[in-house]
C-alpha cells in the first residue's frame, strides 16, 4: 500500500515524527522514500534530507546524492558514497539526497550458494519464493563475485540536464573476483515512475573502496537474504524544482529503463 506523506510545511522534524509514530503503531517492515524516480529523471537533483536524517527512516537502502554526486548505498546503519571514479567513501552526516529508498531490513528468507549464480538466477529465486510481483522486496547478497559491472553518474551542475543526458557521460567499471555486498529492492511494475519497477541494486566491495550502481553480476559463492515489504511511505518535496517538474512525461518508462540498464 502506498501512503504518500506530504507535510503542510517544510519541517523535516514533522516528517520524522510522523514516520516514527507510524513505526511505533505498525511493527511490520516499512519502506521510506524521499521524492520520486520521475523527478530524478526530469532533473530534480537537489533535496533537503541529510544522511543523518535518512538513518532515522532505515538502516538499509539506496539512492543518490545532491547534484547526482555519486550513488548511495546503506546497510548496517552506515551510508556510503560511491563516486564517479569508481571509489567509495563514508558519506558525511550533512550531505543531502534528492532521492533515496530506506527501510529497517527484516529479511525472512536466506539462501546459501556454493556455486556460480547469475543475476537473473538469483532474481528468479526471489521471485519464486515471493510468489507475487505486487509487493516490494528488500534484498542483500554477501559473497564473492566473479564480476560486478557498475556505473556512476558524474556530479551535475545547474542548469541541470535531464538524467538521460547526464548518463551519456557516465563512467562504467568492472570489478573482477571481488568480495562485497549488493543491496537492493524489487519494486512492483505499477510503481514505475514512483520508484524503479523491477530490480534496483548497488554494490560495494568488502574493503569499502569501490562500487556503484549495478548493471550486471555473477556470484561465485555467498548468501542471499531477502523479504517482502507491504508498506511504502513517500515524503514529497515542496521545493520549486519539484513542484514545477513534469513528473509524467511520455517517455518515462523508456527513460527509466535506459537509465537503470
Amino acid at each position: 500500500m502506498i501512503r504518500p506523506m506530504v507535510s503542510a510545511c517544510s519541517c523535516v522534524q514533522d516528517v520524522t515524527d510522523s514516520f516514527t509514530a507510524y513505526k511505533t503503531m505498525h511493527s511490520e517492515c516499512v519502506i521510506y522514500q524521499t521524492s520520486l524516480m520521475s523527478a530524478l529523471i526530469g532533473g530534480v537533483y537537489e533535496g533537503n534530507i541529510t544522511m543523518s536524517e535518512l538513518l532515522k527512516y532505515g538502516n538499509f537502502g539506496l539512492g543518490t546524492f545532491n547534484n547526482l554526486d555519486g550513488e548511495l548505498v546503506a546497510f548496517n546503519s552506515k551510508i556510503y558514497q560511491l563516486r564517479s571514479d569508481g571509489s567509495a567513501r563514508m558519506a558525511r552526516p550533512e550531505q543531502k539526497t534528492p532521492f533515496a529508498v530506506m527501510t529497517f531490513f527484516q529479511p525472512t528468507e536466506e539462501r546459501r550458494f556454493e556455486h556460480k549464480m547469475s543475476r537473473k538466477q538469483l532474481h528468479d529465486v526471489i521471485d519464486d519464493v515471493a510468489k507475487t510481483d505486487n509487493l516490494f522486496c528488500a534484498l542483500r547478497i554477501n559473497g564473492k563475485f566473479s564480476h560486478v559491472d557498475t556505473r556512476t553518474v558524474p556530479c551535475q551542475q545547474r542548469p541541470y540536464k535531464p538524467m538521460l543526458e547526464a548518463i551519456a557521460e557516465q563512467p562504467t567499471f568492472a570489478f573482477k573476483h571481488q568480495s562485497g555486498v549488493i543491496i537492493g529492492f524489487r519494486s512492483p511494475n505499477y510503481t514505475q515512475g514512483i520508484n524503479v519497477a523491477g530490480y534496483h541494486e548497488h554494490f560495494i566491495t568488502d574493503d569499502r573502496s569501490g562500487g556503484g550502481h549495478v548493471l550486471d553480476y555473477q556470484l561465485e559463492n555467498g548468501v542471499l537474504t531477502f523479504g517482502t515489504v507491504a508498506k511504502l511511505v513517500i515524503d514529497l518535496p515542496q521545493a520549486p524544482d519539484f513542484l514545477h517538474a513534469n513528473l509524467s512525461p511520455d517517455n518515462l518508462n523508456n527513460a527509466i529503463r535506459t537509465v537503470e540498464s
